[in-house]
């Protein structure tokens, strides 16, 4: 797949097909760009000025106990802190981003007011659901309208439980904020896929029309990939066995996910996940969760969208991350620890589970050469919470990393500290402005963001 808008290529790569697929019967398999495809001066003029930004956004909830979040110290000489550890590898990688604000959530109770509006930044309308209102449309989906047309998919929106309906009778408020971050319209939350399998067809295709057996794509375009292959240069062919190797990694996984269950001894699995166990639903949950992060890197690589978000899971969610050594309850309950030491370390744990799976998403994007660079460089990946005490379920000073470098246009390796009030619509100000998107406000932004 090549990444050009019709408006910017010159006029002999216009020529050219902006996609290159893979085909079989009835099927095909987006490539990412291969440079011995084109002639040299074609190939060179899409690699220099038309590989574009891709965006991406990981909402985890709950917050995280601050003192174990916060570097100690600012700027380019910053140690990471203990839960930002997992990071080591891509510290040149980051921008961790302290004093951020959320200022039209102070006055929401619980979470319900903070979830709904952390990429829109705008007041929440309380509600049993009738008149839901996030205030205005999310930053992806600005982003994503800027692309409508360009790329298969305007957008893709992740995550790893359902929605929840009904009413918080504690705080008066829907269920449904909790399990929506983007937004079309204030009123028009997006709905979020769940199930890989599903989202692997989203992104390359229905396999087998009125079948629920999951059919690998690959086994379709096998021959296609054999004659393709004869005509690409060393290097190509390498990039090509490594995106198919990727491709049939997901596969994989899926289909064991996909296919009944006939071992003889079953593990004990909660209510929570026989009720997620879809075709295609990993009930592991960390398999899930990495699942979910691979389709975003190929969906990337292959400019199928050019903006994601994803939840890693629901606010007020019962999820259990027992799996985690020491980790006896679940991710809510402990964000309520009362300053209990047994608790926070739990708490803690969790946090630092979150940061290593960001972890592993940048390590992905940064293999997968674009290039003179890679993926991840050609990225922006913010990663946050919507709250940065659970216990006080505080909006303020929130725990935000801001990955990637956005084809080197952001200051990376830093821990920058903001003015006291900084709304944390100025980030998305800023990611906006990054893309060369003319929009001067967004939602309660006064400014952009120094030194980014």
């Amino acid at each position: 797949m090549i990444w050009s808008d019709p408006m910017t290529i010159n006029s002999e790569y216009n020529t050219l097909s902006r996609r290159r697929f893979l085909r079989g019967t009835g099927v095909a398999l987006a490539l990412p760009l291969m440079e011995s495809l084109f002639p040299a001066r074609t190939a060179a003029a899409v690699i220099s000025n038309s590989i574009p930004v891709r965006t991406a956004f990981l909402y985890f909830p709950n917050g995280v106990w601050k003192p174990d979040w916060i570097p100690q110290e600012t700027g380019k000489n910053f140690a990471l802190s203990p839960t930002l550890k997992p990071l080591a590898d891509h510290k040149n990688d980051i921008l961790v981003l302290s004093g951020l604000d959320k200022p039209n959530s102070r006055s929401g109770d619980g979470h319900y007011a903070k979830t709904a509006n952390f990429l829109t930044g705008l007041p929440v309308a309380k509600t049993s659901g009738a008149n839901i209102n996030s205030g205005g449309v999310s930053v992806d989906q600005v982003i994503a309208q800027h692309y409508k047309g360009i790329t298969p998919l305007p957008s893709l929106e992740l995550g790893t439980e359902p929605v929840v309906s009904g009413i918080d009778g504690a705080v008066g408020y829907t269920r449904l904020y909790g399990g929506h971050i983007s937004w079309k319209a204030a009123d028009k939350p997006l709905a979020k896929e769940i199930n890989p399998k599903l989202v692997y067809e989203r992104l390359f295709g229905q396999k087998q029309q009125g079948s629920h057996e999951f059919k690998p794509l690959l086994d379709f375009v096998l021959e296609d990939a054999k004659q393709l292959r004869g005509r690409l240069g060393r290097d190509d062919r390498f990039k090509m066995d490594e995106y198919l190797d990727s491709v049939r990694s997901v596969e994989e996984r899926i289909e064991y996910a996909s296919r009944p269950d006939h071992r003889p001894w079953k593990p004990n699995v909660s209510l929570e996940q026989i009720a997620l166990s879809q075709p295609g639903i990993p009930q592991n949950f960390r398999d899930h969760v990495r699942t979910m992060l691979d389709l975003m890197v190929l969906a990337f690589r292959t400019d199928s969208t050019r903006v994601t978000s994803f939840m890693f899971a629901n606010d007020v969610s019962t999820r259990s991350y027992s799996f985690l050594d020491g980790v006896r309850d679940s991710h809510h309950a402990l964000s309520h620890h009362q300053n209990e030491a047994d608790k926070i370390a739990q708490y803690q744990k969790i946090n630092t589970w979150h940061v290593e799976q960001l972890a592993y998403f940048l390590t992905k994007l940064k293999s997968v050469e674009e290039g003179e660079s890679n993926l991840l460089h050609n990225s922006m990946i913010m990663f946050g919470s919507s709250m940065s005490d659970g216990n006080s379920h505080d909006p303020n000073n929130l725990p935000i990393i801001l990955a990637g470098h956005a084809g080197g246009r952001i200051n990376s390796g830093q821990h920058l500290v903001n003015p006291q009030d900084t709304p944390l619509c100025n980030l998305y100000l800023t990611m906006l402005q990054k893309l060369n998107l003319p929009i001067p406000a967004f939602g309660d932004s006064n400014n952009v963001l120094a030194n980014v």
